[in-house]
Order: C-alpha cells, then structure tokens, then sequence
C-alpha cells in the first residue's frame, strides 16, 4: 500500500469550534446540522436514510468504508447525508459481496467527507452542547468566509425538508395482486419500509409528501402509512391535515417516525426538538404494553411532548424510551391508529420491533371484517 499525502480539511462549528482532520480527495464545502450516530455497522444505508437529509453525520464507529458499499444496501436512490466526519477512512475494503469503494461512491456523488478527526472529543463536544449547524470544509477557504456563509444557514428548528427528498410523482411497490392495499404518504421514506409492508402481502401505491387526503384514498387502499422523514414537522401542514381526515373516517393507520410526529400534531400533541436527538442502533424501548424491551434503531431529533400525552383523553403512550424516558410510541383509544418514533423495518433487535408492521396488517383484517 502506498502513502498518499492528502489535502488539510476542518469542521467549523457554529460556535467558532474547530476539529481539524484530512479530506479523502474530495474538494469543497458543504454545509448542515453536525450530529452523530452511534452504529457500528450499516453506514451505506444510514447515508441513504432520507431522514438524514440536511445533516453532517459523525460516525462514531472508528473505522467507515472497509467493507466497501452494495447496491442493494440503499434506503433511497442517493446519498442523503450532507457530509460526513470519521476517524479512520478506509480506501480499501475486502467484503466479498462488495459493489465498489465507499471513496468511489462519494466519489460519484460528489459527498464532502473529513477524516482523521479527534471524533471521540467531537461527540463529547455535541453531547454537551446540543446539535448545531456546521461546515465541513476541504477547499482551504479562509474561516472568516466560512463563518459568514455559516451565519446564513437556516436551523433545523422550523425547517420544512420533507419536500427535498420526496418522490415526485406517485409509484408503485409490490405485487399488484396482493390481498391489500396501502397509500403512502412519502415524507422520506426508507426502502426497507416497503420491502417490510409488501412481504406482508401489501400491494403499496406512495404519494407525494403534498398529496391530498382525496389523491391518497382515489386508490382505494385499505389502510394508510406516514413515513419517516428529515427536517422539523411543524410546518408540514398538508401532511397533518391528511392525518386528520384520515382519522376523521377511521381508517386505519400506522406512523413512523416524522408520521408519528405528524400524528401527534394532527391530535394536538405539541413536538419539540431535542438537545441531540436519537441516532444508532442499540436505542433500549419498553413496550408498555406487553412489558417487553426491544432494541431499536432510531434516527430523529425532533419528539412529541410526554406530558401532552399523558393528559390527552384519546391518546395513550404504548412505548418509551428507556434512556431518557422520552416518547417511543403511541395509540389512539378511540380510533384504528398507532405510531411509533423507532424504526422497526432496520431490525437491530434483529426482530425485536417486526411485530409492528403484523399488528398494522391484523388492524386492517378487523376494519375489513
């Protein structure tokens, strides 16, 4: 192997902090919401995740890219991260199955990425700290200038990213002979979702993350599912109205993550965003119902108020989160809804959370019988 000399780079906080590292060859600057993820596998599809969309994220696994990428190891049909810090980046990788290198992929899709950052001391900074805006910059332009472009940045808070990484026209997943039928609403969401709905005999039609109540039910479908999603759901006004007029009529319903955010709005549940948010794979959640722990993968940095729910007379908490008490999901007592704020499709338990999607099908079998 031989030794290449590459190029300074720097992390530039939004407070003036500054992490110092190497580009992997990319040049330029890119800009987001610095946050971190905890996972010690599965980076190509937390670089896809469509939720991510807006963030820089910091891996906190020490070694990304040696097992290279897969193709078929995508959430979405592109790179959703704004960039990425890590500690040791691997040009070479030696999984078998590989397509390619995690180099060449960024490569291709032009993703800004610093190395050999001090992460250790950059996830302690953001956990005291909260997430912030940051830049990650390769091209050498001064701080004063990246300081000032930073400054211009919009806060995630009261951000509306759902239309950034939506489809543009409705499709189609699935067999089309399948027993039922789902209308999605596409917030940004994960191919796996869909992988998870169709092997559980469910032809899927997603819509638009701007489709009305009236475009989703023109396919008659027998239930309706809110996707995940990036950015704060606050001003998602047209997909909260949907999540009225479905309950309006009862229809059955399952939220995850921002749709369970939209859900909770859609009641009157107030959301918040959090110091850091929840990202990785080993989120410990009780089920209340049941009394039984899952471990969860979880990614979202925006919550619905616990203690609106607890006083709300038609919405009852079935989850929380065992780190900090926080609300993992949720049901409606008068109505064929639920919601959870996990993600049970990326099945870190590894089959902890799979029930959910089987409990949405056997509520739609009893509004059908």
């Amino acid at each position: 192997m031989k030794y290449t000399t590459r190029q300074s780079a720097i992390l530039l906080l939004s407070d003036g902090t500054i992490f110092h590292g190497k580009s992997i060859g990319i040049s330029g600057k890119t800009f987001g919401e610095v946050c971190f993820n905890t996972g010690m596998t599965g980076y190509q599809e937390i670089f896809t995740d469509p939720s991510y969309f807006g963030q820089i994220m910091v891996a906190t696994n020490t070694h990304i890219g040696n097992y290279g990428v897969n193709d078929s190891e995508v959430e979405s049909d592109s790179i959703k991260i704004a960039g990425l810090v890590c500690k040791n980046f691997s040009f070479n990788f030696s999984r078998e199955n590989a397509s390619g290198s995690l180099e060449d992929y960024f490569a291709k899709q032009n993703l800004i990425c610093i190395s050999d950052v001090d992460t250790r001391a950059l996830v302690s900074y953001i956990r005291d700290n909260g997430a912030m805006n940051a830049v990650i910059c390769t091209d050498g332009t001064s701080i004063e200038d990246l300081k000032k472009e930073l400054e211009n940045v919009p806060n995630m808070e009261g951000l509306e990213l759902a239309s950034k990484v939506s489809t543009k026209e409705p499709y189609f997943f699935g067999d089309e002979n399948a027993t039922y039928k789902i209308s999605a609403l596409d917030l940004g969401i994960k191919k796996n979702i869909l992988r998870n709905l169709a092997k559980r005999d469910c032809y899927i039609k997603v819509h638009p993350y701007n489709s009305t109540y009236k475009d989703m039910s023109e396919f008659n479908p027998d239930g309706y599912f809110l996707s995940n999603g990036p950015g704060d759901p606050d001003p998602l006004f047209g997909a909260i109205e949907v999540a009225k007029e479905i309950l309006a009529d009862n229809k059955p319903l399952f939220g995850i993550c921002l749709g369970h955010q939209v859900i909770g709005l859609a009641n009157g549940v107030e959301t918040y965003k959090m110091f850091n948010g929840h990202r990785g794979i080993n989120h410990p959640v009780k089920n209340i119902i049941t009394g039984k722990g899952e471990i969860t993968s979880q990614n979202h940095g925006f919550a619905v108020k616990k203690e609106q729910l607890d006083n709300h007379p038609e919405l009852e908490i079935t989850h929380v989160h065992l780190n900090d008490g926080t609300v993992a999901g949720m049901r409606m007592k008068n109505k064929n809804c639920f919601s959870v704020q996990y993600h049970p499709e990326a099945s870190p338990g590894p089959h902890d959370s799979s029930y959910l999607f089987d409990q949405f099908v056997e509520n739609i079998k009893s509004a059908k019988a």
